[in-house]
């Protein structure tokens, strides 16, 4: 229990790649929100909440308990802000207002505790990886997204199973560190905002890296994955800690 003085924690998460498929997974993040999460100042979501998402105008059936739970902790006090992933880059202003959540910018820098901190996804810091980068670029571009908008929903979750299906292959076939955050994106990236903390999601490999910059040191922190359970990180006044979600 938390002694009643402390102030409530700010909670990250990211990659919990919410779909029918895996409906436990589902519930633990809505056992999460009924929990957790309302005990907290503020739940940032880093990046594919969803395992895909083709479009505000047809949310899939199986989320809409999600949805529900996610508008129900937005109001009983807790702020929540959703990033883009790149499965769920589509989510916009009307998942937003449904769901009484923000969608904020990747990157983002917040002043969290008194240490300025810079909020991403992570996969834009997988420099090594060209094909990717040529892809995100592709899909993040307005046009793009508009021409894939115009068709209809059921058209719209044949493409994305498609592309899921060429990123798998993908995946299997790229050596791991390419996958990685590329260590001179890093530094780059935390120097551009002056940032002495970093924490993002994408490559599912939890840690608390300490690092160098020119100003000092730093401190890079990866969130979990939710695939076989959940992982969250718990800041407060005193620091940050990983913690798994069961």
């Amino acid at each position: 229990m938390m002694p009643h003085h402390a102030s409530p924690p700010t909670l990250f998460i990211a990659d919990l790649h919410l779909s029918a498929q895996r409906p436990q997974i589902s519930q633990l993040f809505i056992n999460f929100l009924h929990g957790a999460a309302r005990q907290a100042e503020a739940l940032y979501i880093l990046g594919d909440l969803f395992e895909y998402w083709i479009g505000d105008d047809a949310p899939p059936a199986e989320h809409e308990h999600v949805l529900k739970k996610l508008r129900e902790t937005a109001e009983s006090g807790t702020a929540i802000y959703i990033m883009h992933g790149n499965r769920d880059f589509l989510l916009g202003d009307a998942f937003a207002s449904a769901t009484a959540t923000q969608i904020i910018q990747d990157p983002t820098l917040i002043d969290l505790y008194g240490t300025p901190t810079l909020l991403m996804h992570g996969d834009t810091l997988c420099s090594d990886d060209t094909d990717y980068q040529k892809v995100r670029s592709t899909v993040r571009n307005p046009q793009w997204q508009q021409q894939f908008l115009s068709h209809t929903p059921a058209q719209r979750a044949a493409l994305a199973a498609g592309y899921r299906d060429d990123s798998r292959k993908k995946t299997q076939s790229t050596e791991n560190e390419i996958m990685d955050a590329n260590p001179q994106a890093v530094v780059e990236a935390m120097q551009r905002h002056n940032a002495t903390r970093l924490i993002h999601g994408h490559t599912h490999r939890p840690a608390i890296h300490d690092l160098q910059l020119k100003n000092g040191t730093a401190q890079r922190i990866v969130l979990g994955d939710w695939y076989k359970k959940g992982s969250v990180l718990i800041c407060d006044a005193q620091g940050a800690r990983l913690d798994d979600v069961e």
